[in-house]
């Protein structure tokens, strides 16, 4: 527990002894995100849909047809009642559902105007507004097509047109900012943490004080985990920066548990630190761990889902992004953050973080060469 105890306070006193080091660290990654918080837009496709059908008429048939056809919406359930659709909504296996109510049919022939109810999970305020302009168009085509085919009857009169309200859900502004922060954030929390892991067993190797490490007692668990803790630490105070950043200048709303938030984030920086160890443990300079650190981060970067929905990414990429761990993360903010999300809402993450956690340490503890 002292030569822990030792390695840890070597870490810290190393940190905090270079003035250029403190910025880097705690102020760099605040500016990086009240800038890219502004910087980013992406297209949206593959929304899932859910259509409650409470009226099961020709019309209302009709109308899903359109829906059915339309390449930008994927029709993941259909129901005659509300509570599977807000099921849906909640677990995130739908992006929004149309409710066709009662006696739609009915009212556009009698009262010549029908409306019809749009509800829509808008953590996402790009994809909210994409899909409702997508959903409105459709109505729209619905609307002239069944006006021109009743007024060829003489017996109907053409209905006037149909009204659509719309229920934006967990982020009722469409504020982009409030969908981007939280994952900007696990960006530049991630990059920090594994950039620091991944060069921190190679310095010692170039400067030479591996080798007296190596002739030391100490055990190759010891001397991982004493170099593991210190950006542990670090990562959570800037993840709480962070935070407290996003929530005075973004107005973030803290639907959730922030215990919740830190405590998937402990996991998760043991998952990004112990690669970013492995990766110094498999490279003999500072510059060949950046490479190799700066390629993997590339990759679990593009691949988040901040930038680019993973829904609209081929199938082949959607396999991948299970294996990366910054796109859990991301998920767990907003689901968290913005939808209130609770343990058992997460489990599944959790339970693939542990895993990776588990994984990747033992790996970074494995693949130390000590000798004594």
């Amino acid at each position: 527990m002292r030569t822990v105890l030792f390695i840890i306070r070597k870490e810290f006193l190393q940190i905090f002894r270079h003035k250029v080091m403190l910025p880097l660290i705690f102020l760099m990654p605040v500016i990086q995100l009240v800038i890219l918080a502004h910087a980013a837009d992406f297209e949206v496709k593959n929304i899932n849909l859910h259509i409650v059908d409470q009226d099961r008429s020709q019309a209302s048939v009709q109308l899903i047809g359109k829906f059915r056809a339309c390449r930008n919406f994927n029709l993941v359930g259909y129901s005659f009642t509300n509570q599977p659709a807000f099921d849906e909504i909640q677990s995130g296996d739908a992006d929004l559902f149309l409710e066709i109510p009662p006696n739609f049919q009915r009212d556009l022939i009698r009262h010549n105007a029908a409306s019809l109810q749009i509800s829509v999970n808008a953590i996402n305020g790009v994809q909210a507004g994409l899909a409702n302009a997508y959903a409105s168009a459709i109505i729209q085509d619905f609307n002239r097509q069944i006006r021109t085919e009743w007024a060829r009857s003489p017996a109907l009169k053409a209905p006037a047109g149909l009204s659509v309200t719309y229920s934006n859900w967990f982020n009722p502004d469409m504020n982009y900012q409030t969908f981007m922060v939280p994952g900007i954030l696990v960006l530049l929390v991630t990059l920090i943490g594994m950039f620091l892991s991944g060069m921190n067993i190679v310095k010692e190797k170039e400067i030479g004080t591996i080798e007296q490490i190596n002739v030391t007692p100490i055990r190759k668990y010891q001397f991982i985990i004493g170099k593991l803790l210190p950006f542990w630490i670090i990562a959570l105070v800037e993840l709480s920066i962070g935070l407290v950043v996003g929530w005075l200048i973004f107005d973030i709303p803290f639907v959730g548990s922030l215990w919740l938030i830190f405590g998937f984030a402990a996991i998760y920086l043991l998952v990004v630190l112990g690669l970013g160890l492995l990766v110094s443990t498999i490279t003999e300079t500072q510059q060949q761990a950046m490479f190799v650190s700066w390629f993997f981060l590339i990759i679990f970067i593009l691949m988040s889902g901040l930038f680019t929905p993973i829904e609209s990414m081929p199938a082949w990429a959607q396999a991948i992004t299970r294996f990366n761990p910054v796109a859990y993360f991301v998920d767990v903010m907003r689901l968290v953050l913005l939808k209130g999300s609770n343990l058992m809402d997460i489990r599944l993450h959790v339970a693939v973080m542990l895993t990776a956690a588990l994984l990747v340490n033992t790996l970074a503890v494995v693949n130390y060469r000590k000798t004594n």
